[in-house]
């Protein structure tokens, strides 16, 4: 049975399509990410697919999605808005894991084409550290270790 993770954050057209692609790449075949968000954009940032691509990771089958089309019901929920910046992060209601990683917005990076392009670098990186950490884990052992895996996580929230 494939185990499901997803990236929820309030657009849907940059970190949590980061994450999402991401995890994808690196998983195995027993987990698979979704993304979606509390209000999408409707459209994935052109620079998170250009970067994606640069980095070797596939991205087709990205769109920006609301969190009422997922599919299924995932195992444990992600967010990854930037609370610090007084962004508010939908609250997932399932009966699942959840875990706050918040990284800033991309998608309102300001200055010069390099500068942006270099905040879009800094949040995919500090997502694939993340994910790479959470990989680690006995991800098979989820449902019976709940407590130990949220600390585990909160952990990760902390590595940039």
């Amino acid at each position: 049975m494939q185990r499901s993770v997803l990236f929820l954050c309030t657009g849907n057209s940059c970190r949590s399509i980061l994450a999402e692609a991401t995890f994808n790449a690196l998983a195995g075949p027993e987990w698979r990410a979704m993304s979606a968000g509390s209000h999408p954009t409707g459209r994935v940032h052109p620079r998170s697919l250009a970067l994606l691509r640069r980095e070797g990771i596939a991205t087709e089958g990205l769109y920006s999605k609301s969190w009422t089309d997922l599919p299924t019901v995932p195992d444990l929920v992600i967010t990854v808005c930037d609370d610090a910046a007084g962004e508010a992060c939908p609250a997932y209601l399932g009966p699942v894991l959840r875990i706050h990683w918040g990284v800033e917005d991309p998608a309102k990076a300001t200055g010069t084409d390099a500068e942006i392009d270099a905040t879009f670098k800094r949040v995919y990186r500090t997502l694939r550290r993340r994910i790479e950490a959470l990989l680690k884990l006995p991800l098979d052992r989820l449902k019976h270790g709940r407590g130990q895996f949220a600390v585990e996580l909160d952990r990760i929230a902390h590595l940039s």
